[in-house]
């Protein structure tokens, strides 16, 4: 599954978000791989908006794997103050943000649609 989610950081500690984001704690990195978050991004606007990206199987399963690692629990303290919301958790905060369009999916689709159409023109084709 793909999930796309949003946070805001404070726009007076964004060189900050991103120093440390440019040096994340390896033992971080390889819990988030072993979680299952695969593709992971984020990306960082100038106003604070945060918007995360990541492919994974289940997103609420990969939140609560790395909820069970002490990395994490350090890493989200570490993080906690430079968010708009610190009175949780960052992790916790994210704002889920619904797909509405895909481009690999559409083309799939119009792949099986316009094999679909071919293989009933085929059929009408035929003699019977």
């Amino acid at each position: 599954m793909r999930v796309c989610f949003r946070s805001s950081v404070q726009p007076a500690l964004l060189d900050e978000y991103r120093r440390r984001h440019a040096a994340v704690w390896p033992e971080m990195l390889h819990a988030l791989k072993e979680a299952g978050w695969h593709n992971y991004s984020l990306f960082l606007a100038e106003d604070g908006l945060l918007v995360g990206y990541v492919e994974c199987d289940d997103f609420d399963a990969v939140r609560a794997r790395m909820a069970l690692t002490d990395v994490n629990a350090r890493w989200q303290a570490e993080m906690a103050r430079l968010f708009e919301d610190s009175g949780q958790a960052p992790d916790e905060g994210f704002q889920v943000l619904e797909e509405v369009f895909n481009l690999d999916s559409q083309l799939l689709q119009q792949r099986g649609i316009n094999q679909s159409h071919q293989t009933d023109a085929q059929h009408r084709k035929e003699p019977s």
